[in-house]
């Protein structure tokens, strides 16, 4: 039996697969959006030119046999999940935290790092890569603030994020050796009401890697003012609160992620505090 070919970069209203009357190009089209978001990327689309899809299938050269492939220039970061709900985005209701597997070498997958971390190994990056959006894929993750280079200010931090427009990733590794932190969508500011989107989430490795994603019960992602960060609340709580000298801080359940407190302790003290971001 002949296969069925479609085209997913221009799709007709309408128009059907042979041996499948009733199945239109548009609802396959939403079919593999969701389940394989990766796939589906228009290659004429040059809407995000700054940040290119990079786990992306193998294109044949012209005339090339099956066997011959020429795959991307970029490998790092190709992921396969264990269960299709993997392929789902982040701002979904998923709350399974199981790593996925990786194809390929450890070195493959791992994030390169424009600078060394005082808090983040292997481990670290293995983890936290298996959950980061797609639009950071591919990308080094540069270091916008640290407490061992800048100094312990939450005024130098916001500093050092004015006009930038990219994601970053806020770790901590508190006195007693317990790394926990946020990715957030948006760069930390001061602002009087709260920002970010469901893309946000708290993790902890304590001990073992979990990552408490956005439960859609409120919007408190993040909100900042020059006394303190605050990532996630609801019911008079933070899920993570940092004080204006990045000394002291705590972690407690929040509607915003149903978190458990991200260090054995929710009131704890930091030793290191370390900001990344992925930015062409």
């Amino acid at each position: 039996m002949a296969a069925a070919v479609m085209r997913i970069g221009g799709p007709r209203v309408g128009h059907t697969l042979p041996g499948a009357p009733k199945l239109t190009v548009d609802h396959l089209y939403t079919f593999f959006v969701q389940w394989s978001p990766g796939l589906c990327t228009n290659s004429n689309n040059k809407k995000n030119s700054n940040f290119p899809n990079r786990c992306h299938i193998a294109k044949m050269n012209k005339g090339a046999s099956s066997k011959q492939i020429t795959h991307p220039a970029a490998t790092n970061w190709i992921l396969t999940g264990k269960d299709p709900k993997r392929r789902l985005s982040l701002c979904s209701f998923d709350s399974e935290t199981e790593e996925p597997e990786y194809r390929g070498n450890v070195k493959d997958v791992l994030p390169v790092l424009s600078d060394y971390s005082e808090i983040l190994d292997h481990r670290h990056l293995i983890s936290l890569a298996s959950h980061m959006p797609e639009r950071t894929q591919g990308y080094q993750w540069q270091l916008v603030y640290s407490t061992a280079v800048h100094g312990s200010s939450l005024k130098t931090l916001y500093r050092n994020m004015a006009g930038l427009d990219s994601p970053v990733l806020l770790v901590v590794k508190d006195m007693h050796k317990k790394v926990f932190g946020a990715f957030s969508s948006d760069p930390f500011r001061v602002s009087k009401y709260c920002y970010g989107t469901g893309e946000t989430f708290l993790f902890t490795f304590n001990p073992d890697f979990q990552a408490y994603k956005w439960t859609g019960e409120n919007s408190y992602f993040v909100s900042g003012n020059l006394e303190s960060l605050h990532l996630g609340g609801g019911g008079g709580e933070f899920g993570l609160w940092i004080d204006a000298d990045l000394y002291r801080g705590s972690s407690f359940s929040c509607p915003t992620f149903h978190n458990a407190p991200l260090s054995t302790q929710k009131d704890f003290l930091i030793q290191e505090l370390e900001v990344w971001t992925v930015r062409n």
